[in-house]
């Protein structure tokens, strides 16, 4: 009950007042399916880009953080290749920040923050963390090329009215190099946030 009652709140605070950049919205009739898209920052490699995201409210929501991920592929140190996001927002304590006075809204805010600025020291991709660190203009250009194939060109999309990413876009997209030249280290690469 007390689920429901908070989540009407909330998408009625999104849609009569959103956070700027960030839209939210309900699947069909389901409360606790919903949808945001974020745009990309302004002097920032996703800028330009509309980024959507999924979102899964777990029945003891809002004592249980949501469970939010990327469906847009982003080249990012804390988002993985499955669009899952390290933010301690999104994790229970002792090891997350979430508590119920959060809400959607700010943790779309707090994701939209995150993309601007990433957090390299506590990656989910650690190769990726490794060139923002070590190679920033590599990390710069790639994540550029990322928006501009994944996420710009779903625009005219989104403006018609499909307001999820097309099926082609398949999770072999999300390959950091064409190439594959660094697929071998890809498992190894990842690090499980804490």
């Amino acid at each position: 009950m007390q689920k429901t009652s908070r989540l009407k709140r909330e998408l009625q605070m999104l849609s009569n007042e959103p956070p700027p950049g960030i839209t939210c919205w309900q699947t069909e009739e389901r409360m606790d399916d919903l949808r945001a898209q974020i745009v990309g920052g302004t002097e920032t490699p996703y800028e330009g880009g509309l980024f959507s995201l999924e979102i899964k409210v777990p029945d003891r929501y809002p004592f249980e953080p949501p469970k939010i991920r990327f469906l847009t592929p982003i080249y990012h140190p804390n988002i993985d290749n499955s669009g899952r996001i390290c933010h301690d927002a999104l994790k229970l304590p002792p090891k997350g920040a979430w508590r119920p006075s959060l809400n959607i809204s700010t943790v779309l805010s707090s994701i939209q923050l995150l993309m601007a600025e990433p957090n390299p020291d506590d990656p989910l991709m650690a190769d990726i963390s490794s060139e923002f660190k070590y190679n920033k203009q590599l990390f710069m250009e790639t994540a550029r090329k990322w928006t501009k194939e994944h996420a710009v060109q779903k625009n005219t999309e989104v403006q018609e009215g499909n307001k999820e990413n097309t099926p082609d876009q398949k999770i072999s997209s999300r390959k950091r190099h064409p190439l594959g030249a660094q697929q071998e280290g890809e498992e190894s690469a990842k690090k499980t946030c804490s």
